[in-house]
């Protein structure tokens, strides 16, 4: 066979190797951005009976569920990768994903069967989140062990960019869905489309990864004998390799956690929750700017095989560090001028007795904030308004708004239909009093102004894509193979599905104690400052190292 033909079938495969790595990364954010979304609709449906407030934050911390066995997939079928190999792991986990993402779409709500559909819920979402544990580092290891030297940034960055995809796929389909059915029908039942249309997802991703072949360097060391016996021990018990998860881990794993949910999910949840903008132009908006940022995964992964992973991966951390409070102040000013005029004009005050006030940390809902501060403060913060605090000696607290001032309840001693009742009842009161001061329930689409609301999107996106686009190689680049899977998905899942995932409720917290809508940004902001001080100091640039 002549070299030229040698060229193409190699690069054929190549190709369907990408294919087969990146259709899964593309799934698990696709199954993201499909929940995140439809969040409020969810909340409607499964945790009605908690009321508007609380069901959305129980919504909330149903997806930090399965943020939190992330870490635990990860052990599991990191094990099973350096045991078994990366191809029949990596079906494992893409399917398990598949199923979970597609029977939320059968799932029955709590109006057909009660108190088990919430339960349910939590369960799919524990059950995917297990699964993507295993999912990314057999995805990177597996395209890294297969490409040439000098090329693993290219390679592995089209795993990268799939997450993009993921997201526009999520969006677009939501919009079609909605467009097609109308809002009161998809707010109905066509929410079930988007997973139920996962189902294509899965059958594509399958038929691609069952024709492939086990990892060459996967190969090599079962046929030398030198697969670990016991990989989670392997990687603990070496202090060389703790070393390097410690410096991932803080260098750039909980960084890009928080620095690309903030790019891509936060801002969003911003936008549609904070400054009322409507569903469809926050998601139209989002989607074009992630469309322009997909080729500059691919620029950036390219770039790193050229001048190193360490550059890329620090201007990106730097940028998200120096730009996320300017970035999102004038967001504010150029999509709801009204809300911070409003502010301006009749600003809200919450006055409580500080001992009446709880730190709204919750990451598994078993807390109960039923106190009147607490009421008051997690209504405010729902509703995207901010609000100062003011101290009381004793007594409920009340809210002022502007002139008026409107009493909240307090649920302790209340039984669950009476506390729903009081605060639905306290919720519309407020409103009432929020919409006579001139705080708007809607974002004005004239207002909008859209160029400039693409500009500051853009630059927190191409900051994530900078800080994520080298991570796949640089990761693989640091473990040896017979520990790889293991050694890279934990510290991996714990740096992105604890710290990433847990931003939305973290930044809940912080905005609820303060009545800052800004506070919850000191979260990544310190995150990813903490993270270009310890990957400038500390990580060893790995773009030039043979892996096998």
């Amino acid at each position: 066979m002549s070299e030229p033909s040698n060229a193409a079938a190699q690069n054929g495969r190549m190709t369907l190797v990408v294919a087969a790595s990146a259709a899964g990364t593309m799934f698990e954010w696709y199954d993201f951005f499909i929940y995140g979304s439809v969040a409020p609709i969810i909340a409607k449906h499964f945790f009605a009976g908690a009321g508007e407030t609380q069901g959305y934050i129980l919504t909330l911390l149903t997806f930090a569920a399965g943020f939190f066995a992330r870490p635990f997939g990860a052990v599991f079928f990191g094990r099973l990768g350096d045991r078994t190999g990366r191809k029949r792991t990596f079906l494992v986990t893409i399917t398990v994903m598949g199923l979970a993402t597609f029977l939320a779409g059968l799932l029955p709500d709590a109006n057909m069967i009660g108190l088990a559909a919430p339960w349910l819920l939590v369960g799919l979402r524990v059950l995917q989140g297990f699964a993507i544990g295993g999912e990314y580092g057999g995805a990177a290891i597996y395209v890294a062990e297969h490409a040439r030297p000098g090329t693993r940034g290219a390679s592995t960055g089209w795993i990268q960019l799939s997450a993009s995809i993921g997201l526009i796929l999520a969006l677009g389909i939501i919009l079609i869905v909605e467009n097609m059915m109308g809002k009161s029908a998809f707010a109905d039942w066509g929410w079930r489309v988007p997973f139920l249309l996962s189902a294509v997802l899965l059958a594509i991703s399958l038929w691609i990864r069952l024709r492939l072949d086990e990892s060459p360097l996967f190969q090599k060391i079962r046929a030398e004998g030198r697969i670990a016996k016991a990989p989670l021990k392997e990687t603990f018990s070496s202090a060389a390799n703790v070393r390097s998860i410690l410096i991932v881990l803080f260098g750039v794993l909980t960084s890009q956690g928080v620095v690309w949910y903030l790019a891509q999910f936060y801002t969003l949840f911003f936008l549609q929750h904070v400054l009322k903008l409507d569903l469809a132009d926050a998601n139209g908006l989002v989607m074009i700017v992630t469309a322009i940022t997909l080729p500059f995964y691919v620029f950036f992964a390219w770039l790193s095989d050229k001048i190193g992973r360490k550059p890329v991966m620090l201007a990106g951390l730097l940028v998200a560090t120096l730009a996320v409070f300017p970035v999102f102040r004038m967001l504010t000013a150029a999509v709801n001028p009204a809300l911070a005029s409003a502010g301006e004009r009749a600003p809200v005050t919450v006055v409580s007795a500080p001992a009446d006030c709880s730190l709204q940390f919750d990451l598994i809902g078993k807390a109960q904030y039923v106190s009147s501060c607490d009421i008051a403060k997690s209504t405010l913060t729902s509703a995207g308004v901010p609000y100062r605090n003011e101290a009381a000696s004793e007594g409920f607290a009340h809210v002022k708004v502007g002139p008026e001032d409107v009493a909240s309840p307090d649920g302790r001693g209340l039984n669950a239909a009476d506390l729903a009742a009081a605060k639905k009842d306290f919720e519309l009161r407020l409103k009432t009093a929020l919409a006579r001061a001139g705080y708007p329930e809607q974002a004005d689409p004239a207002a909008v102004d859209r160029t400039q609301v693409l500009i500051l999107l853009l630059i927190l996106g191409l900051a994530a894509a900078a800080l994520y686009a080298p991570q796949a190689a640089a990761l693989v680049e640091l473990f040896p193979t017979r520990i790889r899977y293991t050694a890279l998905s934990v510290p991996y899942h714990v740096g992105v599905g604890w710290f990433g995932g847990f931003l939305p409720a973290t930044a809940f917290a912080i905005v609820a104690a303060t009545g800052d809508i800004y506070a919850g940004l000191w979260y990544p902001a310190i995150v990813s400052g903490i993270g270009f001080i310890v990957t400038l100091l500390f990580l060893p640039e790995t773009y030039k190292r043979a892996i096998d």
